[in-house]
């Protein structure tokens, strides 16, 4: 046992035992401490050292540390260290700490140990960042201690201190170079702790791995790319990863399976449409440059179509070098990769996502995909100039009269158990209900090429040929119409049968048209028929028009066969010889690779068309900011010209009602004063003056009564009825006003949106409002000669006085008389006037409240019309924004369609040698 283990475990007193094993340490030392004490220079410092170890291992602390205390030769430090040991022991721990602490050596082993004791210090006083650093420290001046960085890694693993541990497993594995610590590294990413990395942090370590064992390699770099996936620094690590691959010596040979998986999953993911290109430009090449030299035998062919497709769209963005490999291995290698389930696969993302980005169902091209894969049906293309005779072959093929005349829809006519008729647009699937409903659709002009009609019912001729025929509107001669038509629809036909009537040689129009279809469609075989033979008079001129057809047609298309037909002709034989032509001119050589071109002709002109959407949604976004503005514009002034028409109704009415009014207060002011004072002849000589202020009182009050009732009443009741008839003629034209701009409103936005209706029943409440106040009259009893005014007390005083004496009658009677004709009664007439006009005050005060209720619900209809406007201006201007601010948002994703569009052709139509359809 070396010195240095002895002091580690504390035995260095088995240096004075030697031969004396039988007898007890402590007895051997004591006599050595005897026996050196004799000495003229005794050096008791050893045996001191010895026996303190003796004492700790007996768990006698205290006199081990009284014999350490004394220890002053090399011997001093661990002397100390042995001490604080002791201390430990005896639960003085912060004694021991200080011990510890202040412990100075260059003696790396005991520097060591010092330090693991204070570890396990710390852990037991619970000090965890002061027992972190003193492990790291340790690891960093002595990783080969025995066991330190295992008591670390447990430590960090216990406390749940990832970034430590995995920062442990790092260094080890580069400093010992041991797959050990490799597969601990592995077991931390794939428990998901080491995310919060930079992912240039393994960059070294992997490199070593490299080395060490590339499979180990594979796949600690693979559980790495899988943690960093869903992490903000996943573009970080793909480019610190391809940095590193790029310089490392990767051989294909070596089958690096779950790399070649990692590459093509994540390049696939950034071409789905979820990301922008300036995202990925500068992490792709090293991608598909990285992929290229680690792809499988599965995935060659894919890798390097990937790396053409992608230079085609960057130039230069991949070394030369790979893109010359990729096109070599490409031509030479197989796949046995599914190509029409990936190219439908590439379909569907490309809809998804359209429609994902409110782009439309794209209904019309899924279902011009589906007919592509019904590879048990082959679909023969009928065109023709107008008139032709199409539609009488048509008819006679299905045996029914389905087409009355030229068509103006393209329709699919398809056998199937049971009939159904379907119209398929971009943005709808209908079923139409029976054959008459599908007349209709034949016979319409309007909107007439949007929409596809999927004709199905049982039809024995297609079955038993397998064929459907595709029916599309008669050409006219003008190319950009014509052209359109086949662009539309020609890519769907495996043999096109173009009818010629007998009776018209071919036209240049004719000729114009098969060279746009050959142009269009060089690879799709043209045949003919001669429809309305049975219009020529005789058997030989028809062999004549068939030969000097045949000839012309085969002098400029060698191949194409011609058919004669005649409606007359005998049935049954007629369709024998036309199914031997339909046999002999079904196009079924390569049919799967030609209808995979076709789809992918599809896919581009359905990304082309997707592009087009984007600045036709551009424009539309512009043309509807200026279209609403406009009509915020007009909405706005006729709000404001409806507010003036409201505030000049309300003036009016409540002018003409007050007219009234006033008119009645006159008349009554002027015929109360009048009717009062002709109550004087109502007194006599021999009247009662006592009480003749009483019964004069009475008298004028029932006057009231009846004039008010009678005359005043009806009088204003009348004048009501007009005021109210007047109104209504006012209102009237009113609402013709409103009728009129709801017109203009409406015509504008090209439906019956607006309905500014306003609320005649406010003249139906007036009318009745009228007739209940106007029905019957109560005076309440006018105070005229009971007041107490001077003049009317003295009269009355006088009258209850002298009264009683006849010579005062004759003086009485004259001042009655004179006081009842010339009494003023403006007070009287005040009071009448506001006991007739109270119950029609709330009548009065409510006018103004009954014109608003009157164009309330046209008001509140332009408001809302206003306020949507302006709703809509703001939405399609935040759009435009949002369009304008991120156009790649839109670009970018058909772009990556492109490149995937491109890569799949490199695959499949161009490495077999056939012709991209454009």
């Amino acid at each position: 046992m070396t010195l240095e283990t002895q002091l580690k475990q504390k035995k260095y007193y088995e240096m004075f035992i030697n031969e004396h094993e039988t007898i007890h340490p402590i007895q051997v030392l004591g006599e050595a401490f005897q026996e050196e004490a004799q000495k003229d220079l005794p050096d008791l410092s050893y045996i001191r050292f010895a026996q303190g170890e003796v004492y700790f291992h007996h768990k006698d602390y205290e006199t081990a540390i009284f014999k350490w205390e004394n220890i002053v030769n090399e011997l001093e430090q661990w002397a100390k260290k042995n001490t604080a040991d002791a201390y430990y022991e005896l639960g003085m721990l912060s004694t021991a700490e200080d011990l510890y602490s202040a412990i100075e050596t260059e003696d790396l082993t005991l520097k060591t140990e010092v330090a693991l004791q204070l570890f396990s210090l710390y852990l037991e006083r619970g000090k965890l960042e002061a027992a972190v650093a003193i492990i790291k420290r340790t690891i960093n001046s002595n990783p080969d201690y025995p066991n330190v960085t295992e008591i670390a890694r447990a430590f960090f693993e216990e406390q749940r201190d990832w970034n430590n541990a995995v920062e442990l497993a790092v260094n080890e594995a580069k400093r010992t170079e041991s797959l050990e610590w490799f597969e601990i590294l592995h077991t931390y990413v794939e428990n998901s702790v080491t995310k919060n990395f930079d992912a240039s942090y393994f960059s070294h370590a992997l490199s070593i791995l490299f080395n060490l064992d590339k499979k180990s390699f594979e796949q600690l770099v693979s559980s790495l790319w899988i943690s960093y996936q869903d992490e903000e620094s996943y573009f970080v690590w793909l480019r610190e990863i391809n940095h590193l691959l790029l310089n490392l010596n990767l051989d294909r040979n070596e089958n690096y399976q779950e790399l070649s998986k990692r590459h093509k999953e994540t390049y696939f993911t950034f071409i789905d449409g979820r990301y922008f290109i300036n995202q990925l430009q500068d992490i792709i090449p090293d991608l598909l440059t990285n992929w290229h030299r680690l792809a499988d035998n599965a995935n060659s062919v894919l890798a390097s179509a990937a790396v053409l497709s992608w230079n085609e769209l960057f130039p230069a963005s991949i070394s030369q070098a790979i893109v010359s490999e990729a096109e070599k291995l490409i031509s030479i290698t197989e796949t046995d990769m599914d190509e029409l389930d990936e190219c439908l696969s590439l379909f569907d993302s490309i809809l998804n996502w359209a429609q994902e980005h409110d782009m439309g169902e794209n209904n019309r091209v899924k279902w011009l995909a589906q007919q592509l894969v019904d590879f048990d049906t082959q679909h023969i293309l009928l065109a023709g100039f107008k008139g032709s005779g199409k539609s009488s072959f048509i008819n006679t093929v299905l045996g029914a009269e389905l087409q009355d005349g030229s068509t103006s829809s393209v329709v699919l006519f398809k056998d199937a158990e049971e009939m159904t008729i379907t119209e398929i647009t971009d943005r709808e699937i209908n079923d139409l209900n029976g054959l008459e409903e599908f007349k209709e659709k034949m016979d319409r002009r309007r909107n007439a090429l949007e929409s596809i009609i999927e004709l199905k019912r049982p039809m024995p001729f297609f079955k038993d040929n397998k064929v459907a025929f595709l029916d599309t509107p008669g050409l006219t001669g003008s190319l950009h119409y014509d052209r359109y038509e086949v662009l539309k629809n020609l890519q769907i036909a495996d043999t096109i049968l173009f009818v010629v009537d007998a009776n018209a040689s071919f036209t240049d129009k004719e000729w114009a048209a098969l060279g746009q279809i050959q142009e269009i469609a060089p690879d799709i075989p043209i045949h003919f028929l001669i429809s309305k033979m049975e219009t020529i008079p005789n058997e030989q001129e028809a062999h004549k028009i068939y030969d000097d057809i045949k000839a012309m047609v085969n002098s400029y298309l060698h191949d194409a066969k011609v058919f004669a037909f005649s409606t007359q002709y005998e049935q049954n034989q007629q369709m024998k010889e036309l199914k031997v032509f339909i046999q002999s001119i079904k196009n079924t050589r390569n049919l799967a690779d030609k209808r995979l071109a076709k789809l992918l002709y599809f896919i581009r002109t359905t990304i082309a068309s997707l592009l087009q959407k984007r600045i036709d949604v551009e424009n539309q976004l512009i043309e509807s900011i200026r279209w609403n503005e406009e009509m915020l514009i007009k909405l706005t002034g006729a709000v404001n010209q409806l507010n003036d028409a409201e505030i000049q109704r309300t003036k009016s009415a409540i002018k003409s009602y007050r007219a009234i009014k006033e008119s009645i207060e006159t008349e009554i002011s002027v015929a109360v004063p009048k009717m009062l004072r002709e109550c004087s002849s109502l007194i006599k000589e021999d009247s009662d003056f006592s009480k003749i202020h009483l019964m004069l009182n009475d008298e004028m009050n029932n006057r009231l009564q009846d004039y008010l009732e009678q005359k005043v009443m009806p009088k204003y009741y009348s004048s009501l009825q007009d005021w109210i008839e007047r109104s209504h003629g006012e209102f009237k034209e009113n609402q013709e006003f409103l009728i009129e701009m709801r017109d203009g409103f409406n015509q504008m936005y090209g439906e019956e949106r607006l309905e500014l209706e306003c609320d005649f029943r406010v003249l139906d409440d007036w009318r009745r409002d009228t007739d209940r106040m106007t029905t019957r009259f109560q005076l309440e009893t006018v105070n005229i000669l009971l007041r107490r005014t001077p003049s009317q007390f003295i009269l009355k005083s006088a009258g209850k006085l002298l009264g009683a004496i006849s010579q005062n009658k004759a003086m009485l009677f004259n001042k009655y008389q004179s006081f009842i004709e010339n009494e003023d009664y403006s007070e009287a007439i005040a009071a009448v006037n506001k006991q007739f006009f109270q119950p029609f005050e709330m009548f009065e005060k409510s006018l103004e409240r009954d014109v608003t209720l009157f164009f309330k619900g046209p008001k509140a209809i332009l408001n809302r019309s206003v306020e949507e406007a302006r709703s809509e201006i703001q939405k399609k201007k935040e759009m435009q924004d949002k369009m304008n601010e991120n156009p790649e948002m839109f670009r970018d994703p058909l772009t990556l369609f492109d490149v995937r569009l491109r890569q799949f052709e490199w695959m499949t139509v161009a490495g077999k040698g056939m012709q991209t359809i454009y």
